[in-house]
């Protein structure tokens, strides 16, 4: 008989070996679910595991759909950290888009190169404009931020819909619902001839350090966390929770608002209704395979990133749905959650005698 048994304080081991274990029991699961598509599953793993590394194209292009992912994901950090729930990064990414688009649109034929640095800022406000509608709700009414954040996502969305299908529509695109490509002026720098690789990894590695010093070194990071995990102690302390909730909200908000930047001026080159690809919602577990620290973030986010790689070639190679994407990042995530138990259980083995007793 199995019993668990509380831990008199949570497991550090379990803390870093618990998502190792998640991607190990996912792997498993995943081998069970080609066989049951009638798959070979050692190519199916392959596809998801191997092929977005197997050469420096594709690792450029894991690099790719990582950096938006790292970069929402250390904002929610924020968040999380703070007992701010904003489940609505992925409105955010796209206002964030709408508005470094709309700078975009502006450039012509002789704009300086410099218009990047607006159009990425013009990314980072519109993500924290985004966010502080969820903040202002929450400071001044105490709405539930989870709720308010997500349907705002919703919103978001049909106000891309409304500029890509009406006043930003490509007169010359065919009745398509898309803006006009933008000026090759407007492409984000990129880092390697023949590669998509751009100047948005090293935004996001420098996030990665900012975040690291500011929780970890920082008197205003240590007010962070103490701030949103307890107020009262906050108050007592001399803290602000109330500071708490909108830095977590602006931060959060403006690094959504520059992976939308980033991608809608990078890879994209225009605005389209498939902006929304569900960045925001998988940085949510990007953030949490990673334990909320932005080392382990930066693997979560290239595991996460192999996951979108992998099921856009399980559809063209082994014919199966794209979603199954989806699949695996929920298996992931179930499987950590599960998995997560042992850091404040262990396991007991109980005799057959005993377990009669019991």
């Amino acid at each position: 008989m199995l019993k668990l048994e509380s831990r008199p304080e949570a497991s550090r081991f379990w803390g870093i070996a618990s998502p190792l274990l998640a991607l190990a029991i996912t792997v498993v699961l995943g081998t069970l679910l080609f066989v049951a598509l009638g798959k070979d599953p050692v190519r199916g793993l392959a596809v998801f595991f191997w092929e977005p590394v197997s050469s420096g194209y594709r690792i450029g292009e894991l690099l790719v759909k990582a950096t938006p992912l790292l970069l929402i994901a250390l904002g929610l950090a924020v968040c999380f950290r703070s007992n701010v729930w904003n489940i609505g990064a992925e409105g955010q990414y796209i206002i964030g888009a709408v508005a470094a688009g709309g700078v975009a649109l502006l450039a012509g034929k002789d704009t300086s190169r410099f218009i990047v640095v607006a159009i990425l800022l013009a990314g980072v406000l519109g993500g924290m404009a985004w966010a502080a509608i969820t903040g202002v709700l929450r400071d001044r009414f105490n709405a539930n931020e989870i709720l308010v954040s997500l349907m705002l996502v919703y919103v978001a969305v049909q106000v891309l819909n409304y500029l890509v299908f009406g006043p930003w529509k490509d007169p010359a695109g065919y009745n398509f619902p898309q803006t006009k490509t933008f000026e090759a002026v407007t492409q984000i720098p990129r880092l390697f001839q023949g590669s998509r690789v751009n100047i948005g990894v090293l935004l996001a590695a420098a996030g990665v350090v900012a975040l690291w010093v500011f929780l970890f070194r920082t008197r205003a990071g240590f007010a962070q966390q103490v701030g949103g995990l307890a107020p009262a102690a906050a108050r007592y302390a001399g803290f602000s929770s109330r500071k708490a909730l909108w830095v977590a909200l602006l931060v959060s908000g403006g690094a959504a608002g520059l992976a939308g930047a980033l991608e809608v001026a990078g890879p994209l080159g225009q605005l389209t209704p498939y902006v929304p690809v569900g960045y925001g919602f998988a940085a949510i577990i990007v953030a949490f395979v990673g334990r909320l620290h932005p080392v382990g973030m930066v693997f979560s986010s290239l595991l996460m990133s192999m996951f979108y790689i992998g099921g856009e070639l399980a559809q063209s190679r082994l014919g199966l749905p794209k979603s199954l994407t989806g699949v695996f990042q929920g298996l992931l995530l179930f499987t950590l959650l599960a998995c997560d138990t042992l850091m404040v259980y262990r396991i007991r083995f109980l005799p057959s005698a005993a377990a009669a007793k019991a």
